[in-house]
C-alpha cells in the first residue's frame, strides 16, 4: 500500500504533465497559421463592400446629376425657340425631360418654366410661370435674381427648373432614416429668346 506521500508525489506529477500539455496546445494555437486568411477576409470584405457601393452611388449619383443639367438646358432651350405657348402645351416638356433622364426612372420629377422680364433699369421680374401640377409657382410681377452676365436692359430670358429624387441604395440602408436615402436633384437654367422680344404664355 503506498503512503500519502507517494500520492502526492503522483498527484503533482500528473498536474505538472497537464500543464506542460496545455501549454504546448497553446503554443501549437499560437504557432497554427491555418485559417488565418479566412479571418483576415471576413475583416476586410465588409470594408471593401462599402468602397465599391459608395463608388457605385458616387458614379450613379453623377450621372443622374449629368442628366437632370441636360434636361433643363434642352427644356430652355425648345421654350425659346417658340414667340407663344399656351398652358396646354408646356406639360409636353415633362416628356422631354423625361426622355433626357432616361434609362433612369423620372419618378417624382419636378419641373418650373418661368419668363422674366428685365426692365430698363435691369429690375427683373416674373412675367408669367408654370408649374408641372398646372399651377403657377410664382406671382407675375415678384421680382427674382438673375445670372449678372444675363442681367441686360429691356431684355427678356426663360428660366427652367428641374428636380427629381435620387434614391441611394447605401450599405444596410435600414439602419438609416428613410429621409437619410433619397437626396434632391436641382437644375435651373437661364436662356434667352431666339425669335422675337418676348415668350409668351398668355394663360399662364
Amino acid at each position: 500500500m503506498m503512503d500519502p506521500e507517494d500520492w502526492a508525489m503522483i498527484s503533482v506529477i500528473e498536474t505538472e504533465k497537464a500543464s506542460a500539455g496545455l501549454m504546448a496546445r497553446l503554443g501549437g494555437l499560437l504557432r497554427d497559421r491555418r485559417g488565418s486568411g479566412a479571418v483576415e477576409f471576413a475583416i476586410i470584405t465588409p470594408i471593401l463592400l462599402m468602397l465599391y457601393i459608395t463608388c457605385f452611388e458616387l458614379t450613379l449619383g453623377l450621372s443622374v446629376s449629368k442628366r437632370t443639367t441636360r434636361a433643363a438646358a434642352s427644356v430652355a432651350d425648345i421654350v425659346t425657340q417658340e414667340k407663344k405657348w399656351v398652358k396646354a402645351d408646356l406639360p409636353k416638356m415633362m416628356d422631354v425631360a423625361t426622355a433626357l433622364i432616361s434609362p433612369y426612372t423620372a419618378t417624382g420629377l419636378k419641373m418650373r418654366i418661368s419668363g422674366i422680364t428685365i426692365d430698363a433699369a435691369k429690375k427683373a421680374t416674373i412675367a408669367w410661370s408654370w408649374a408641372q401640377d398646372g399651377s403657377k409657382p410664382y406671382v407675375v410681377g415678384a421680382a427674382v435674381t438673375v445670372p449678372t452676365d444675363l442681367n441686360f436692359a429691356d431684355s427678356f430670358l426663360v428660366h427652367t427648373e428641374v428636380a427629381i429624387p435620387h434614391k441611394l441604395l447605401m450599405f444596410m440602408p435600414g439602419l438609416l432614416p428613410s429621409q437619410s436615402q433619397t437626396i434632391n436633384i436641382r437644375r435651373e437654367y437661364f436662356y434667352r429668346n431666339r425669335l422675337d422680344d418676348k415668350v409668351l404664355c398668355d394663360d399662364c
